[in-house]
């Protein structure tokens, strides 16, 4: 029989997929802050943006992986004939994939309850966060190569060695894994009762009431490595490879140049809110910002909109990073008539092969160049 937590208390406050429920009655002094209007609007919220985000994140990482498989298996030297950023651009769509899985889960929470155990409360948990981290810190790595290719021009001395990108990618999944061990440890299934005295189970991050210092140490360490990092390192790197385009007069560095703003600003956009409201939740549990009910509706209300600009994220990379890419475009097209081919064109695939791989060779010299085969192609 799975644990279940019952709590009564009158003021909850939405955080990351969870619902936390405070002993704060200094929020409202006169009377509990009243839950209904909150829960009322993530009931009908949260499960048509969760479910519209699997769906495109299903859709849209599936072809990356489909599309860099069949570009794998045309290569004759195995995977470390990738280069780095396509090394981590697989990993990424991997993990927004695997992020995306977890979507409907909590979808089903918020439309009715949460109805799948204890058990599944806790993996599904550490799955949102495992992939939550390593997706972010995956387009860090991605600026970071990118960077190191453009900027000081490292050529193939470096792809030769580029299954140490396999290693990198290893320990940062390592290191994830460890940091979603907060939801193995204290994920829990909670009854709380609403004001109509309605029982619902959600599952959630759930704290003792002197565990504060922990909780909001966590929250802090989310910021900064699920953000702050990730969001200089991208800076850095993207700042640097603007300077040194710049000067280029090849029209295809200057389309860089456009694919370059539209990453860091899609990745500001997505993630900068959701972390403000992080930032400012922790400080309110500290006692150094105070507000009322109307504050922690705010809070409630903007943490669970945010949240969702982050999680949608999974389903922008790839078309940042992958549709964007014009030599992605033309194997995306390859694949689709290859697929049409093999239904009404049997005799024609043994041809189209053979064209396929004399037009991937001609694009080896191209790669060779400071651009991935996918990324700012």
């Amino acid at each position: 029989m799975d644990q279940v937590l019952t709590t009564t208390e009158d003021y909850w406050d939405y955080d990351y997929n969870n619902i936390t429920w405070s002993n704060d009655m200094s929020k409202s002094k006169a009377a509990p802050c009243l839950q209904e209007p909150t829960y009322s609007f993530a009931q009908k919220y949260s499960p048509v943006v969760y479910i519209l985000v699997f769906v495109l994140a299903f859709v849209g990482n599936v072809l990356v992986l489909c599309v860099i498989r069949r570009y794998r298996n045309s290569q004759s030297g195995g995977a470390c004939t990738f280069s780095l950023t396509d090394t981590f651009l697989l990993h990424l769509a991997i993990s927004d994939l695997l992020l995306a899985f977890t979507l409907p889960l909590f979808a089903v929470q918020w439309a009715h309850q949460w109805v799948f155990g204890l058990a599944v409360c806790k993996i599904s948990g550490a799955l949102f966060s495992l992939n939550r981290y390593s997706g972010i810190l995956f387009l860090a790595c991605i600026s970071f190569d990118r960077y190191l290719a453009i900027v000081h021009a490292v050529r193939s001395s470096w792809k030769r060695s580029t299954c140490h990108a396999q290693i990198a990618c290893a320990l940062i999944w390592v290191c994830c894994l460890g940091l979603s061990g907060v939801d193995i440890a204290f994920k829990q299934v909670v009854e709380v009762n609403t004001v109509g005295q309605q029982k619902y189970l959600l599952c959630q991050v759930w704290f003792t009431e002197n565990a504060t210092q922990w909780e909001v140490g966590l929250q802090l360490v989310s910021v900064l490595l699920g953000f702050g990092l990730p969001l200089l390192i991208m800076l850095y790197c993207y700042i640097r490879i603007f300077r040194s385009l710049c000067n280029a007069t090849r029209r295809q560095k200057r389309k860089s140049l456009r694919l370059i703003v539209s990453l860091v600003s899609v990745f500001v956009i997505c993630w900068a809110p959701y972390n403000g409201f992080q930032l400012v939740d922790s400080l309110d549990k500290l006692g150094i910002v105070t507000g009322g009910c109307h504050f922690g509706y705010v809070m409630d209300i903007g943490t669970l909109i945010t949240e969702s600009m982050g999680l949608s994220h999974c389903a922008l990379n790839p078309l940042l990073y992958g549709f964007v890419g014009v030599k992605f475009r033309r194997e995306l097209a390859r694949m689709c008539k290859g697929l049409l081919g093999q239904r009404g064109l049997l005799g024609m695939e043994g041809w189209k092969e053979r064209k396929f791989r004399r037009t991937t060779k001609s694009f080896s010299s191209a790669e060779s160049e400071n651009t991935s085969y996918f990324v700012m192609g």
